[in-house]
């Protein structure tokens, strides 16, 4: 009852469904009045006409049932004047009952309470004495990885839906939603915003601004994590009170500039835990090359593990037999001390061009080239609006081409020959899919980073050639799941992500090969964490204690197998 009581209150307190009765409401009227009109004619005619006299029930019982066109046949017109109103009335009957009374009674009545129904399925709040939860403010791109990662790790979340249908829909889904106006500080009340763990602002830059204004109301102390999308917005979202500020596109495009050294650059760093590092190192052009990761004495030489290898695009645990080919991208753990002595072991044979060929100049694009300019870099860039050169006048492209990329010439003049790496930065994936092909045939040995918007397209990037791909969901998720967990955030690839895991009680004893967490997931034990001691590169005799969490990379899907077998 108090679920019918919030529909009814809900549904007559809209201005438009009170316009929507009163339409309904004249058409009844006027369909009644046509009904009262037939019946007196029928009376008169019948009585003039026919002869015949039938009372005023009997008229109103004719004319419903010609109308309705049912005819039972009992009462008929024997005169072509009776016949003729006969008509009028069925014809009328069709256009009036049966196809104007149901298109107005959906319009008016039944469209607008199934909506009021759908309305009211969202919460409006929180359950009382929750605490410890993330707030999402926008059900984004970026909102359904965050998710998941949220649900791995058990932290509650809610995510602020403004449109009803849509709120209720992600109810339906299982989302956890709350439906509310993102700037209204009710919503934020209702929500129990000063108890959550963080509000992750994802909205436009400037809605955002309000978003942190109205928390810092009800919520002072509570962090405040805000994406960015211009450069120029940061100083005002701090401003208003942000404490993390998330510029992703440009993170996006500095990821995508250095993940793949160039020249004599072989190292790339992608994440750190306490005092160690996780990087990767480039095999191509290098005596690496053709080897066995066992051949190549990388542990004795410099104490460092690798604990998987990028192969086109996806990680491979690593193991003594593998062969490292050309495009093979290595992934280890280590100390600085141990990655420098790393970067002096490998022999490169003949140093890249250390030129690099962007193809889009939009956001990513320009902060590509930017991250690339300030390391001593050459950098060419293609884009079809001669506008957003204006846009890195403080660090140009050393050579700027105006045209389509999908033109030969065009990606010849602006140096694909001349370049070890491109970066495809626009953000169409149907566009960096064609030019990953085209680029890979133009030019066989050249590697290829590549940006893109869904996760959908992951495969048929990496079958047009990419190299290394990453989109701005994962790189958001990561970053507030890295605030959240108060560490540095681990930047992998599109797919691999970094997990923490409790460990089954399953594998407690047992020893790292004998647990064959590999083997049966794919996943990698990047390091064991017990009573605040790391113990990372875990060798295959290391015994799983009890009570201690792993540290692991993987695909979600991995994470899920591990998760159904342990």
């Amino acid at each position: 009852m108090k679920f019918l009581a919030t529909q009814v209150t809900y549904f007559l307190s809209q201005n438009q469904t009170r316009q929507n009765i009163k339409a309904l409401l004249k058409y009844l009227l006027f369909l009644a009045i046509v009904i009262v009109i037939f019946t007196i004619l029928f009376h008169f005619i019948m009585l003039y006409a026919e002869g015949e006299e039938y009372s005023w029930i009997t008229g109103f019982y004719w004319t419903l049932t010609v109308m309705s066109t049912l005819g039972f046949g009992d009462i008929t017109f024997e005169s072509d004047i009776g016949r003729l109103f006969s008509i009028i009335v069925l014809l009328s009957g069709i256009v009036l009952l049966l196809i104007m009374l149901p298109f107005a009674f959906i319009r008016f009545f039944y469209a607008p309470w199934l909506e009021a129904q759908i309305h009211t399925q969202a919460p409006r709040k929180v359950p009382e004495g929750t605490k410890g939860h993330v707030i999402i403010c926008k059900y984004d791109s970026i909102a359904p990885n965050l998710i998941k990662r949220l649900k791995h790790n058990n932290i509650p979340y809610y995510v602020i839906e403004e449109n009803s249908a849509k709120a209720a829909q992600l109810f339906q889904d299982d989302i956890s939603v709350i439906f509310g106006n993102l700037d209204g500080r009710k919503t934020y009340e209702r929500i129990l915003a000063n108890k959550a763990r963080l509000i992750f602002a994802n909205a436009e830059d400037t809605i955002n601004t309000n978003i942190t204004l109205t928390i810092r109301e009800i919520a002072p102390n509570v962090p405040v994590a805000a994406t960015a999308s211009d450069e120029d917005s940061i100083d005002i979202l701090e401003l208003s009170g942000t404490t993390h500020v998330l510029a992703l596109k440009q993170k996006l495009g500095e990821h995508l500039a250095n993940r793949i050294g160039v020249g004599n650059e072989r190292t790339k760093v992608i994440g750190e835990f306490d005092d160690w590092q996780v990087f990767e190192f480039t095999v191509h052009d290098t005596d690496l090359k053709g080897k066995k990761l066992h051949e190549t004495k990388i542990r004795e030489l410099c104490g460092i593990n690798v604990i998987g290898v990028w192969k086109r695009g996806r990680l491979l645990p690593a193991h003594p037999e593998m062969v490292l080919s050309e495009f093979c991208v290595p992934v280890a753990v280590g100390t600085a001390p141990q990655k420098e002595k790393l970067e002096g072991e490998i022999i490169t044979e003949e140093p890249d061009s250390e030129a690099v060929l962007i193809l889009g100049g939009g956001k990513v694009g320009r902060s590509a080239a930017r991250s690339l300019k300030q390391k001593g870099r050459t950098v060419f860039m293609v884009d079809q609006n001669e506008n957003m050169k204006r846009k890195i006048e403080d660090t140009p492209p050393d050579r700027y081409v105006i045209g389509d990329a999908a033109d030969r010439n065009i990606l010849i003049d602006a140096g694909l020959d001349e370049s070890s790496l491109v970066i495809l930065s626009t953000n169409n994936d149907a566009v960096n899919i064609y030019l990953s092909i085209y680029c890979r045939r133009l030019k066989p040995d050249i590697r290829i980073v590549c940006r893109i918007t869904h996760e959908r397209n992951l495969e048929a990037i990496h079958r047009a050639g990419a190299d290394f791909v990453l989109s701005y969901a994962p790189l958001g998720a990561e970053n507030v799941i890295s605030l959240i967990q108060k560490r540095n955030p681990i930047i992998m690839g599109e797919g691999v992500e970094f997990f923490t895991v409790e460990l089954p009680d399953s594998l407690i004893g047992k020893t790292l090969s004998e647990s064959e967490i590999g083997s049966k997931t794919g996943m990698i034990v990047l390091a064991i964490r017990e009573n605040g001691e790391v113990t990372p590169n875990p060798l295959p005799d290391t015994v799983l204690p009890s009570g201690c969490t792993l540290n692991i990379l993987g695909t979600t899907e991995q994470l899920q197998k591990f998760k159904e077998i342990f």
